[in-house]
């Protein structure tokens, strides 16, 4: 037992020197020839494969890494500007927004100088709208002077009428509400009519009007102020078809009226001389 163990040490020896020995000639030739030239380039040939195979799983997780961390990037870049285009979108529609109304409001204010009666601007506050009522709310009332039964306009025509006040506020009926009629007449000709509401925003129909009535497609209708509720002369609408039936008495007539009475947010309430 004693000599194998004996044996292997020396065996273990030997074999340090000789390696010893080796790796001294080995460096001798590396520095003073190119010997190991040849060797060295077949040994890294070899090698390369086995190296680059070594290295695959670290580069594919580094790799990885980045493509995931520029995933994440982007997708964080891209909420900051989908944010943003947001809030840009946003800020237009409210420039559009104002644009508009500041328009509407120039032109309300272009139609108040051109009147040679007082009016009062005034703001919707509320629309109430059903098939067949047609009423919207504004901001002032009696404690402004205003009474039931006064003209109501807008920059284009005629509005509708007030029909209820509180101190300070006023209940307006639409011109197209099926309860409203408006005493009119043809600018061309000066033929009379009624003009009254159907309950919808696109025409007007004349009641009561003759065969033998001069009326045409185009014809401007404005109020002829007989009743003396509405003031004379303010546009209601123009004439858009005239049917005749001679089986009937009277032709049917609608109208489109000129106001814009889904639209907008101020109306001038009119005010005549004995208001």
């Amino acid at each position: 037992m004693i000599k194998a163990l004996f044996l292997r040490e020396s065996t273990a020896g030997y074999l340090s020197i000789a390696l010893t020995i080796l790796s001294v000639i080995l460096i001798s030739l590396e520095a003073n020839s190119r010997f190991l030239d040849t060797f060295r380039s077949t040994v890294s040939t070899i090698a390369y494969p086995i190296l680059a195979l070594a290295e695959t799983p670290y580069l594919l997780s580094v790799g990885t890494t980045e493509i995931l961390a520029s995933r994440a990037s982007l997708t964080k870049e891209n909420k900051i500007l989908k944010d943003r285009l947001s809030k840009a979108e946003y800020v237009t529609q409210q420039v559009n927004v104002l644009s508009r109304e500041n328009y509407r409001l120039r032109a309300l204010l272009g139609s108040k100088s051109r009147l040679s009666t007082e009016v009062l601007v005034s703001e919707l506050m509320f629309v109430g709208q059903t098939p067949q009522r047609f009423e919207v709310l504004i901001d002032k009332g009696s404690d402004n002077g205003i009474r039931e039964g006064q003209a109501v306009i807008d920059a284009d025509g005629l509005y509708g009428q007030v029909i209820e006040t509180s101190p300070i506020s006023s209940r307006v009926l639409q011109l197209i509400d099926v309860r409203h009629a408006v005493p009119v007449e043809v600018v061309r000709t000066g033929i009379r009519a009624i003009a009254a509401g159907t309950g919808n925003f696109e025409y007007l129909e004349l009641e009561n009007l003759s065969v033998n009535a001069d009326i045409r497609q185009g014809d401007l209708l404005v109020t002829s102020g007989l009743g003396g509720r509405f003031p004379a002369g303010y546009p209601v609408g123009l004439v858009e078809a005239v049917n005749f039936d001679r089986t009937k008495a009277y032709i049917s007539v609608t109208v489109k009226p000129s106001a814009k009475l889904n639209q907008g947010r101020y109306v001038l309430v009119v005010f005549q001389e004995d208001d």
